[in-house]
């Protein structure tokens, strides 16, 4: 834990010189919405109990990114960061696999992934670059809560696990996909499920701590190993897979089909 709290640490200083461009950028005003899904304040049953009992969480109203954020936005950031080329950027903060997909530091050379979603990125990379667009990565209720809106141009008497559960049976694709390519949900957000895997904020708490923006923050067991005994509902095992993918991530970790989307506080 104290190696986490170090890394986390010295991470925070990297990324604070990110700060001041971010803030230029957003001189003269908030940073534009546009690309963004408001998502109305609401509730929903998380999969894990707290203190053996269901539980409602109360969500305020947030900005979501309608899609993840692609390789061709990414490049941006990389341009007026060079810090975070795939040459310079520090193994601490990212593997040997980052950006791997990419031509070069500053080159994404397929042109058939230029739309795709960024994979093989960090979390530290992408709260870097979420920082730098002057937004954040939504916090794990916050996503769940926008993940439980059903598609709304799904085949007729397809439900939302089926859906979900028919993506994880199937292999990464060698080419990701464009961004807006699968379901789009009630909440006008696309890609939540069937594109890829997604970074949120809060993944790790022994990382991040106990920090969420949410009205209903949950206890810290929530994010303990706890397993499918204290799931609300033991067949939800499109629920299971994603906690327990998140519970086996490191901040510095890359995968080549976790990607992330950015976040917004309603002002």
């Amino acid at each position: 834990m104290k190696k986490c709290r170090i890394l986390l640490i010295v991470g925070l200083v990297l990324l604070s010189s990110i700060s001041s461009f971010s803030q230029k950028r957003s001189k003269g005003g908030d940073v534009a919405t546009a690309g963004m899904a408001r998502i109305p304040a609401g509730s929903y049953q998380p999969f894990l109990k707290v203190n053996n009992q269901a539980v409602t969480i109360k969500m305020h109203s947030f900005y979501l990114d309608a899609h993840a954020v692609t390789n061709a936005e990414f490049l941006e950031f990389v341009k007026a960061n060079p810090q975070w080329s795939r040459s310079k950027v520090s193994k601490l903060f990212a593997d040997g696999n980052y950006l791997k997909q990419w031509a070069g530091d500053f080159t994404i050379g397929n042109d058939r992934i230029f739309n795709s979603p960024v994979t093989n990125v960090s979390w530290f990379a992408a709260v870097a670059y979420a920082k730098w667009v002057g937004k954040r990565l939504p916090t794990m209720e916050e996503w769940e809560y926008a993940a439980h809106s059903a598609p709304v141009n799904a085949p007729k008497g397809e439900k939302l696990a089926t859906i979900i559960l028919n993506w994880y049976s199937r292999p990464t694709p060698a080419i990701l996909p464009n961004v807006e390519s699968t379901f789009k949900n009630g909440f006008g957000v696309y890609d939540m499920h069937g594109l890829v895997w997604e970074w949120v904020y809060d993944f790790n708490s022994v990382i991040t701590g106990d920090d969420s923006r949410s009205s209903g923050a949950l206890n810290r067991q929530l994010y303990c190993a706890a397993g499918s005994q204290n799931a609300v509902n033991k067949e939800d095992y499109a629920s299971f897979m994603r906690f327990a993918f998140r519970e086996s991530l490191k901040a510095n970790y890359t995968v080549a089909n976790l990607g992330f989307r950015c976040a917004m506080d309603i002002k």
